[in-house]
C-alpha cells in the first residue's frame, strides 16, 4: 500500500487515538486493537508496518521506567531469547508475507478471541519457579511463530507471565520489556520483507502522534473511572472484533 488516501489516514488518527486510550487507561492492548482495527482494511502485513513504530517506542518507555529490568532479564531471558528465534524462523516461512499471508487475518481474529476470552474469564494459571525458564522457552516460541503471522505478541506470552506471579509494577515493566524485544524482532522482519518505506512516514507520524494523544486522554480518564469496567467493555469488544476478521476472511476465501 504506497498510497493513503485522506480517508485513510483519518481512519489511522482515530485507530491509534482509540488504541493509545485503551493503552492509557488499562497499561495495555495498543498494537492488539490497532492491528484489529486496521485488518478490516487492509492486509496484516499493512497494519503490522504501520503499528510497529508506536509499538516500539511505548514500549520502549514502558521497558525503562521501574527498577526491576536486571531481574526480569535474569529471569524471562528463555522467553525473550525463543521469542526472537519464533519471530525471525516465522518470517522465514514466509507467515506474514509469503502464501500462507491470506490466513493471517484468521489467525488474527482467533487470537483476539482467545485472548479476549481468557482475560474477561480471568483463568488463573500457576507455573511453578523451577519450571519457569523451559516453558517461558516453549511459550516464547510459540509467540514468536503467532507474532510472525499476526503482528499480535499476547497469546501466550500474557497468560504465562500472569502465571508466574509477578508483582503489579513488575509485571508492567516486564510486560514493556518482552514487547520491545519482539516489537524489535518484528521491526528486523518488516524492513528485510520491504514493508518498510518512505511511504509510511506519513501515516507513521500520525499513527505516534494519536497514539500518544490517546494514552493522555487514557490517562487522564483513569484517575475518573473505574478502569475495571472499561477493562471488561474493551475485552468483550476485542471478542467481538476477533470473530468478525476470522469468519469475514473465512467467507472471502470460500467465494
Amino acid at each position: 500500500m504506497d498510497h493513503f488516501s485522506n480517508a485513510m489516514l483519518l481512519t489511522i488518527f482515530v485507530v491509534f487515538c482509540l488504541a493509545g486510550f485503551v493503552k492509557g487507561v488499562i497499561g495495555l492492548g495498543l498494537p492488539t486493537i490497532a492491528i484489529g482495527l486496521l485488518a478490516t482494511r487492509m492486509p496484516p502485513a499493512n497494519a503490522v508496518a504501520i503499528v510497529i513504530v508506536p509499538s516500539i517506542l511505548t514500549n520502549i518507555w514502558q521497558t525503562f521506567v521501574g527498577p526491576y529490568l536486571r531481574d526480569i532479564l535474569k529471569r524471562l531471558w528463555p522467553l525473550l531469547v525463543c521469542c526472537l528465534i519464533g519471530v525471525w524462523t516465522g518470517a522465514a516461512a514466509g507467515l506474514l508475507t509469503g502464501p500462507f499471508a491470506p490466513y493471517g487475518t484468521i489467525a488474527l481474529g482467533v487470537l483476539l478471541v482467545i485472548y479476549g476470552g481468557i482475560s474477561l474469564a480471568r483463568f488463573q494459571f500457576r507455573v511453578a519457579r523451577k519450571n519457569e525458564k523451559w516453558i517461558g522457552g516453549v511459550v516464547g516460541m510459540l509467540t514468536g511463530l503467532f507474532a510472525a503471522a499476526t503482528g499480535v505478541q499476547v497469546i501466550p506470552s500474557m497468560p504465562f507471565m500472569q502465571a508466574i506471579g509477578m508483582e503489579r509494577e513488575e509485571m508492567i515493566q516486564a510486560l514493556g520489556v518482552f514487547f520491545t524485544t519482539a516489537t524489535l524482532a518484528m521491526l528486523f522482519n518488516l524492513s528485510s520483507a520491504g514493508l518498510l518505506s518512505v511511504a509510511l512516514a506519513l501515516p507513521g507520524g500520525i499513527a505516534l502522534a494519536a497514539a500518544f494523544l490517546g494514552m493522555y486522554l487514557g490517562q487522564v480518564l483513569r484517575e475518573r473511572m473505574e478502569p475495571e469496567t472499561f477493562r471488561r467493555w474493551f475485552l468483550i469488544s476485542l471478542i467481538f472484533l476477533g470473530l468478525y476478521l476470522a469468519v469475514e476472511k473465512i467467507i472471502e476465501l470460500r467465494g
